[in-house]
């Protein structure tokens, strides 16, 4: 979408659950850029899910995507989370505008894509192709590690990074205003509240900068108005964030 077209984004993702979508409707929602959730459209209005299959599996894009989320702006095919999020920091100021600024940001969205990996393998620790009740034992011991090691380690990383960014003074994680990251490590914090309720209490006393992010993420009106209304998903066991209570039990 160039600056001055006036067609909405077309964001193509799943229609029943956040996933990785959730993090591109977020900074969406937060720059009040236009957008069609295409999926979530009826068949007869060109939506649906066979509209994502369709532009997966016949669409013009050269590479081709290899999974959603995908955006579509104008004749502009962009697929992966944080490529998604790149080009809306850049166009809706949501990032730093110099290049060391974005490839910090671009830096630390990659670090949440891994840290969003390490979630879905505690409850799919074998295999995505394998229901969870045939990996349950894998995955307790999974979530196990996760929790007592990955997770504390990861929410570290990130209070140090508030906290060392000067011109965020302790609110932005990175720049001097808010950005895409903020609102990742927002869905983050949320997703991990629901899935490991117990565990994350525990783990959030050590990252009292990030819970006040979390805070000031939620109450900017845009995103506020955003989860209060229908257009939020909410979490459930079909996407990456899922609440299993053996799961949740499964640190020390």
């Amino acid at each position: 979408m160039s600056e001055s077209s006036a067609a909405p984004y077309e964001l193509y993702y799943w229609p029943m659950l956040q996933g990785r979508g959730e993090f591109v409707r977020l900074a969406l929602e937060e720059a009040g850029a236009p957008y069609v959730d295409v999926a979530r459209l009826p068949e007869g209005e060109a939506g649906g899910v066979q509209a994502l299959l369709g532009l997966l599996r016949e669409g013009p894009a050269v590479p081709p995507p290899f999974a959603p989320p995908i955006l579509k702006v104008d004749e502009l095919v962009i697929a992966q989370t944080a490529n998604i999020l790149l080009y809306l920091g850049r166009h809706h100021a949501l990032a730093p505008q110099d290049e060391a600024g974005q490839l910090a940001a671009h830096q630390l969205q990659l670090t949440v894509t891994d840290l969003v990996s390490e979630v879905h393998d505690t409850h799919h620790p074998i295999s995505s192709a394998l229901y969870y009740e045939d990996q349950k034992l894998e995955a307790k011991q999974r979530a196990t590690s996760f929790i007592d090691q990955r997770l504390p380690r990861y929410l570290g990383y990130f209070e140090r990074t508030l906290e060392r960014n000067p011109a965020g003074e302790g609110r932005y994680l990175v720049g001097s205003q808010r950005s895409y990251v903020d609102l990742s490590l927002f869905q983050v914090f949320e997703g991990l509240a629901y899935a490991f309720p117990r565990a994350f209490e525990r783990a959030k006393a050590d990252a009292p900068c990030l819970l006040e992010l979390r805070e000031h993420v939620a109450r900017r009106p845009r995103i506020a108005a955003y989860l209060a209304s229908e257009r939020r998903i909410p979490f459930n066991e079909l996407g990456i964030f899922r609440h299993y209570p053996e799961l949740d039990a499964a640190g020390s």
